[in-house]
């Protein structure tokens, strides 16, 4: 789960903690990076906007890192339609608009777990 709002980063968190998943959680795509290099991920959770290393950037590089990783790509700035749409192009599976009910997590989640 990558996610600068820490509020936010800590119920999506517990959402899927308690759905059954293993989460490790970053507040940016320079921390997931030193995290996923440890330990790569099935499915990785990004928020688009971001400081230090933003979504777009941290998608391109599990893609190329990682490229068995499932990218769910989420977003709620002003443009979100068009980024998400972006990061669809750049590989993200499936992507969410802020704000999202979390049983709309789970079921991307469930969906690409499978």
């Amino acid at each position: 789960m990558i996610e600068d709002d820490p509020a936010l980063r800590e119920m999506l968190c517990q959402t899927l903690v308690q759905a059954g998943y293993q989460v490790e959680a970053a507040a940016d795509g320079k921390k997931a990076s030193a995290i996923y290099g440890v330990n790569p991920p099935d499915i990785a959770v990004t928020d688009i906007y971001m400081p230090t290393k933003d979504g777009l950037e941290t998608l391109i590089d599990l893609r190329q890192n990682f490229p068995e990783v499932k990218i769910i790509a989420i977003s709620g700035g002003v443009s979100k339609t068009h980024i998400l749409e972006v990061a669809k192009i750049l590989g993200a599976a499936c992507t969410l608009i802020k704000p999202f009910e979390p049983a709309e997590l789970i079921q991307a989640v469930e969906q690409l777990a499978h």
